[in-house]
């Protein structure tokens, strides 16, 4: 199987917390960047774009001389809600779960401990 991910770890991904008309170009959706999320699109990073029915994926990244689209088509499992406001920012390695199919808002790792000195 040929797959394309992205995998450059210090790219921020940003999550559209809408739901887009998939037949919204790439002008459309920097512009729903731009205006809505109030990111600049053409700054290094990711934003992740699902429809409705949730069957269908739009990843948008600026590449130094132009916009980059990765689109993936679901024929019978859903792209879970992602929950967050428009600035929600995963890591790579959560996106690639999440397009396997994970549900990262379930992945919740240990709560950081701040210790000031040994018992």
């Amino acid at each position: 199987m040929f797959m394309i991910r992205p995998s450059n770890s210090s790219l921020k991904v940003y999550v559209y917390s809408g739901v887009v008309d998939m037949r919204k170009q790439i002008d459309g959706q920097a512009a729903l960047v731009e205006t809505t999320m109030e990111v600049n699109p053409f700054s290094k990073r990711l934003v992740v774009f699902t429809n409705k029915r949730r069957d269908k994926l739009k990843i948008l990244a600026w590449d130094k001389n132009g916009f980059l689209v990765w689109y993936e088509r679901l024929e019978k499992q859903r792209f879970l809600r992602l929950k967050g406001d428009h600035n929600r920012v995963l890591s790579i390695k959560d996106l690639n779960l999440y397009l396997d199919g994970y549900d990262i808002n379930r992945f919740k790792p240990h709560e950081p401990l701040k210790i000031e000195k040994v018992a």
